[in-house]
């Protein structure tokens, strides 16, 4: 090809490309003018964009001792609730981190963590404490995930206790406010806790809201009696689920937004006869309003991004992982509490009206286990109020020895 020809063909593909002008902006940056997102974005790029200059202002609002002494922290009497973060104005809350020092049972679940973006009057999220960094059944664990981890270990590990931290961004337009209840029948002495955050002048108009919230049913209602010895595997790999109607719901929302994940506790107290995995179950997603999913997936393991059950047991990893495991090998392997993750950081699911996202509670919802979960996900406001939270008691784990028996009986 003669070498104008070749010159206008090039020209005229990138022009319809769109290279020219990525081409330009790149030309652009390289003579100094800034070839990078708006500065009112504001938002971290990782490592590869810690050298761009930014703006804002950066803060903070902790539990330190205004007195320079070494009492950092506040005490939250039964019933009370303390507010962790009261902000005027307009930023993103970058990092929350935690911890709790009681001698209250279960406190992880008995503590409950709400946030109200703009005066809302209906909390944005609202999670037993534990639940939202991660970890269920009122456990801690050290994990660590690119948006949430604990970090724990030792006596620490023995007594419950571990630190909490959350990287999720969370824009607010006119104001933040951040609280946790102690609903349980003890003090908690100390609650420790930084929350950092940007000032800003504004924040972009399309900049959609954190949401977070906590559900369980237990137990789900199986579709087979597997005290019957006769629906082993091969009865329960029989069940026919095309539309999802008894699945576990991770999450229900209206409005226009993407869900980024969730975490999913489950307690292992219904067994197939001699099939001790407890998944199998699919997940499926309805999106804006569609009566059959248009997402569907493979497995419960599929969907958190393992294969053959979860034969490592615990394992973290940055997007998805099992954060707490029960026994994983002998005659119990999967017995007991468990606790997976999946983060669509890299693939989040898109809605326009509404979603719902559902599991199936083993295969064709076969299984009767307890289930609980915690879905992150950003929208616009107004959002739909959240069912009510179940009451402390409709809270707590299943004591392990009465988990183990359950199991047994159909096992």
């Amino acid at each position: 090809m003669p070498k104008a020809l070749r010159r206008d063909f090039v020209g005229r593909f990138m022009k319809w490309s769109g290279l020219a002008a990525a081409a330009a902006a790149g030309a652009r940056g390289q003579s100094g003018a800034p070839a990078r997102p708006s500065a009112g974005l504001a938002l971290p790029g990782g490592l590869g964009q810690l050298h761009l200059a930014r703006g804002g202002r950066y803060s903070r609002s902790s539990s330190h001792d205004v007195t320079g002494r070494n009492n950092d922290y506040v005490g939250v009497p039964p019933g009370a609730t303390a507010t962790i973060a009261d902000l005027r104005g307009a930023g993103y809350i970058r990092h929350i981190w935690i911890t709790i020092a009681t001698d209250e049972p279960d406190y992880l679940r008995r503590s409950v963590l709400r946030a109200y973006w703009d005066g809302e009057s209906s909390p944005s999220i609202e999670s037993p404490v534990g639940d939202f960094f991660g970890v269920g059944h009122g456990r801690v664990s050290n994990f660590s995930s690119v948006p949430l981890n604990m970090v724990t270990g030792g006596q620490p590990m023995k007594e419950n206790r571990a630190a909490m931290n959350c990287y999720f961004p969370m824009p607010y337009a006119r104001g933040a406010r951040i609280t946790v209840e102690n609903q349980g029948a003890k003090a908690i002495r100390a609650l420790y806790f930084n929350i950092d955050y940007e000032q800003h002048d504004s924040v972009p108009d399309d900049a959609l809201r954190f949401h977070a919230q906590w559900r369980r049913v237990n137990p789900t209602a199986g579709a087979l009696d597997l005290s019957n010895r006769s629906n082993g595997f091969l009865a329960v790999n029989g069940i026919v689920n095309q539309d999802g109607k008894n699945n576990y719901v991770i999450l229900e929302a209206n409005g226009r937004g993407h869900y980024v994940g969730c975490n999913l506790s489950i307690d292992h107290i219904n067994p197939i006869p001699n099939f001790g995995w407890f998944g199998e179950g699919d997940d499926m997603m309805f999106i804006d309003g569609e009566a059959t999913p248009s997402v569907i997936g493979t497995g419960t393991e599929d969907y958190f991004c393992a294969a053959w059950g979860y034969p490592g047991g615990f394992n973290p990893m940055p997007y998805h992982g099992i954060s707490l495991a029960g026994p994983n090998d002998g005659l119990i392997m999967f017995s007991g509490k468990w606790t997976m993750y999946r983060f669509h950081i890299q693939d989040p699911v898109m809605f326009s009206r509404s979603i719902k996202v559902t599991i199936e509670h083993g295969h064709g919802n076969a299984q009767s286990n307890d289930y609980s979960s915690v879905a992150y996900w950003y929208q616009s406001e107004p959002h739909q109020a959240f069912p009510q939270l179940a009451k402390v008691e409709d809270r707590l784990p299943i004591p392990d020895a009465e988990s183990s028996r359950r199991f047994w009986k159909t096992y």
